[in-house]
């Protein structure tokens, strides 16, 4: 019997302090991450969990996650984390780059394409979108208040019952929110605080039509923390941008549909215009966005 050999794993930091993972080989794909309890490099099960994540990507590109620097100033916008990846990646690379950015990641993903565009080539936005929902801010906000407060399991449970798609699956998993929250955000550092604070006050719908890479925003249509209205305003506010609007998904269930990852890659390397899907028209010359 033989086993298929993994890609090894690099792990590291880039210049500036920020904490990377790597996997696979071919064109880099920077993978921005969503919300983390801390910016320390990634260890042991936490490791293994966004390893998992990237080798979705990572049979023909190098894919790069990559986390914002630990010991961020208390007063950290968003334009400012978004600064900290761009000149790390012009340190990095020699050229412009393909980025993902999920949750929290994909809002800073947006503010580097806007403020940075030469590092960014082609730019997928998943769960993310111009700005938070106000039920998401507000979310947000009281996950910070009870992680202040040392109420760890009470900030876990809202944030997992966020990543629900209804009512009904909300109660489910809240409940493994609070059994999982003093392990979850036992290494909880002021980094997090800062994130939700930054992402509180981004707002970027007025500065959308700087954006001039090719843009792709993933969203689950019953996404908690924005909604298919803020994800349709972001795509159409982005001169080259498309949506894939995920029906019936929540925040978590976007990223484990069956068709998340072949849109993905549809996208970053497309075929052929004679064999392009019409999902993938150029504007103007059919469907740019896609519902399901």
């Amino acid at each position: 019997m033989t086993t298929a050999l993994l890609p090894p794993r690099v792990y590291g930091t880039w210049p500036g302090g920020l904490p990377f993972l790597s996997v696979g080989s071919g064109p880099p794909l920077v993978y921005l991450a969503g919300i983390t309890p801390n910016h320390e490099p990634p260890q042991g099960s936490g490791r293994r969990f966004q390893a998992r994540q990237l080798m979705l990507f990572a049979a023909s590109r190098r894919v790069w996650w990559v986390n914002r620097r630990p010991g961020l100033n208390p007063d950290a916008t968003m334009a400012d984390i978004a600064a900290d990846y761009a000149r790390a990646m012009l340190l990095r690379f020699d050229e412009q780059v393909d980025v993902i950015g999920q949750s929290t990641g994909g809002s800073v993903a947006l503010q580097l394409a806007a403020d940075h565009p030469a590092v960014v080539k082609r730019l997928v936005v998943v769960s993310a979108a111009h700005r938070l929902s106000e039920e998401g801010r507000d979310a947000q906000l009281r996950v910070a208040d009870n992680v202040l407060d040392g109420r760890p399991r009470a900030a876990s449970a809202e944030a997992m019952r966020m990543l629900a798609a209804g009512p009904r699956s909300r109660p489910l998993l809240s409940g493994l929110g609070w059994l999982i929250g003093p392990t979850f955000l036992a290494h909880a550092t002021s980094d997090l605080i800062t994130t939700i604070r930054a992402e509180d006050a981004f707002e970027l719908r007025d500065r959308l039509a700087d954006i001039v890479a090719p843009t792709l925003v993933i969203g689950g249509e019953r996404d908690a923390f924005y909604s298919a209205e803020l994800f349709r305003q972001t795509a159409d506010g982005i001169p080259r941008g498309r949506l894939a609007l995920y029906e019936g998904r929540g925040h978590l269930a976007t990223t484990m549909d069956p068709r998340f990852v072949p849109d993905v890659l549809s996208f970053l390397d497309p075929p052929d215009p004679e064999d392009q899907p019409a999902r993938w028209a150029a504007p103007g010359a059919g469907r740019d966005d896609i519902s399901y």
